[in-house]
């Protein structure tokens, strides 16, 4: 039992050092409002991680994953989610880039706080059902042969991965808030959230438009 949580402990670090939704909110958010705002979306990715590995522990994601009509809405509206964001971000940068140009202090870009962040990250990975759809397809790969009921190693899973995942985007936090000075600098900043804000509506839109 111990080298199956191991290995789904590997597993799971590495997919969640792949860059998606996640991370670039965490940098986001870490770049507007410091360490402690991009922690606070780091805890909610972790916390929505948690939730999808009860539910796949309850069967729920795996009648998501066979129900096309719930699996579409939530796909759609986890796009629906990213596009908006995306959007936040491209518009509070355009705000900016204006009040710069006729040298008015802009109030578009505030930080969100730390109760917003958790939210963002919360719904990020809430809406994102290929988070259920990876327990549904992956737990059953490391599952030990009497080790135990499902259910109950299914939800040792979901606790695993949302820790793996915690403490990861955690160290994006971390490793982020080392390099806020060289990332705040005007211009840096400025690509940096274009990029971001791109990103974000292209994924929304990738996302609502695969099959």
């Amino acid at each position: 039992m111990t080298a199956a949580i191991l290995g789904f402990a590997l597993f799971s670090l590495l997919v969640a050092m792949a860059p998606g939704p996640d991370t670039l909110l965490v940098l986001r958010n870490c770049l507007r409002g410091g360490r402690r705002t991009g922690s606070a979306t780091a805890l909610g990715a972790a916390a929505g991680s948690l939730a999808w590995g009860v539910a796949a522990a309850l069967g729920l994601a795996a009648a998501l994953q066979r129900w096309d009509a719930a699996f579409t809405v939530v796909r759609l509206a986890g796009a629906a989610y990213l596009v908006f964001l995306g959007a936040q971000v491209l518009w509070a940068q355009r705000r900016s880039a204006a009040a710069a140009a006729v040298e008015v202090p802009d109030e578009g870009g505030q930080a969100p706080g730390a109760g917003e962040a958790f939210r963002q990250g919360l719904l990020s990975c809430l809406l994102n059902p290929k988070v259920g759809v990876f327990f549904v397809a992956v737990v059953p790969q490391f599952l030990p042969e009497g080790g135990g009921s499902a259910l109950g190693t299914t939800l040792l899973f979901g606790a695993v991965d949302a820790a793996v995942a915690g403490v990861w985007l955690l160290l994006v936090a971390a490793g982020a808030t080392h390099l806020l000075g060289w990332l705040r600098r005007p211009r840096v900043h400025r690509n940096l959230e274009r990029t971001t804000g791109g990103v974000l509506v292209a994924l929304g839109v990738g996302t609502a438009v695969e099959g």
